[in-house]
């Protein structure tokens, strides 16, 4: 019990031992090298380590759509859609689906509760013609026709995309929009996005858009789909404003629908409804068929600072200390010696304590004392050859 008191009672301290070796000289010394190459080249430099970081970027996004289409001999505007129009009145109806074919009434109830295709099921069993009877439902009239084949209007391709994009990085208060000082209202009516010689352009040709998402127009047109255009503002407030642009990028979102011929594409139903002069109530039902187009920003901005400056140097100064680490590790393991290196770095040493007359220590005697190799308190191991 008392040797196991006075073992947790112990202080262990560092002692220097100098080993002269080519081989472990050299294998420190690439080890730190290394990591201060990584601290400097990549924390410091590419990662900017030294910066605080703002990535809670506030933005507002405003776009337009010009172009003009022709569909079915009428010129259509970017307010239209392409689709086949049906008029239809409401009021109750019979639908000739086999799976609502009746015989009384007591076919039609089990379908009260459930939502129907094209209205709400009344429960009664009503003559469809001379041979066909089937359940009622109450919805609008004629029943929407699904499967008319459409014909895309191919002038969409040269619409264009208007986008005014203004951004906040609310910890250093800094605002900036995606139009540069140099661009005149001459410029914004000539120019069109492209990646060489208009990369801040903020108009983009639909045709263009859908290319440099790796898409096909035509093929695209025939169903729909979402395509994204991404607005990334990466800025370093250290340097000027000016160098704190947007950067577009583009790709597919519903990338799902080429590979699932379930509900392909992008499609939505909406109505114009307007009243006859007898008071009967019309709608007209459009299906579209359209490309979306989503702006999605994204952003971060970083500025100096103290505070992960100091952090990430204490860091690298602390890692310079695994060269250590690994060297002990092959000295005591691997190279030639490792029992004489032991003997050196591990000793233990014992106080001998007596009391003098007025009950304080008189002397300490050390037991187990090493030759030191010269006057800076450190030993020396091996010799180079």
């Amino acid at each position: 019990m008392w040797t196991c008191i006075t073992d947790f009672f112990t202080y262990e301290t560092t002692k220097s031992v100098v080993v002269k070796s080519w081989t472990i000289g050299i294998i420190n010394r690439v080890v730190q090298l290394l990591i201060i190459t990584y601290f400097i080249g990549w924390v410091f430099v590419y990662e900017k380590a030294y910066q605080i970081r703002d990535t809670a970027i506030e933005s507002s996004v405003m776009t337009k759509v010009k172009g003009f289409g022709l569909y079915n001999n009428r010129v259509m505007d970017v307010a239209e859609y392409v689709t086949p129009s049906q008029v239809t009145h409401e009021h109750t109806q019979t639908f000739s689906e086999m799976k609502y074919k009746c015989t009384h009434d007591n076919n039609c109830t089990k379908f009260l509760n459930k939502p129907g295709g094209n209205g709400l099921p009344t429960g009664r069993c009503v003559r469809f013609n001379d041979t066909l009877n089937t359940c009622e439902i109450r919805g609008w009239c004629q029943a929407e026709i699904d499967y008319i084949k459409t014909h895309p209007m191919m002038e969409v391709e040269n619409f264009t995309i208007f986008i005014k994009n203004s951004i906040r990085f609310p910890l250093f208060n800094f605002t900036k929009g995606n139009f540069l000082p140099t661009i005149t209202p001459q410029y914004i009516k000539a120019c069109n996005f492209d990646h060489e010689n208009n990369t801040y352009c903020p108009i983009f040709r639909v045709g263009d858009v859908i290319r440099y998402a790796h898409q096909n127009f035509t093929t695209l047109a025939q169903k729909g789909g979402v395509i994204g255009i991404k607005i990334g503002w990466m800025c370093d407030l250290d340097k000027s404003e000016d160098e704190c642009n947007p950067s577009y990028s583009f790709t597919r979102l519903d990338a799902m629908s080429e590979k699932n011929s379930v509900s392909p594409g992008y499609n939505f139903r909406y109505a114009k409804y307007y009243k006859m002069d007898n008071g009967t109530d019309y709608r007209t039902l459009l299906k579209a068929y359209a490309i979306r187009f989503d702006v999605l920003v994204n952003g971060n901005a970083g500025k100096f600072n103290m505070i992960p400056t100091l952090i990430n140097m204490v860091a690298a100064f602390t890692s310079v200390g695994v060269g250590t680490v690994l060297c002990d590790i092959i000295l005591l393991n691997f190279l030639k010696g490792a029992e004489q290196y032991k003997a050196k770095k591990f000793e233990e040493v014992k106080f001998e304590n007596s009391l003098s007359s007025n009950g304080l220590y008189r002397s300490r005697e050390f037991i187990g004392v090493e030759k030191q190799s010269n006057d800076s308190g450190a030993f020396s191991i091996g010799q180079y050859g």
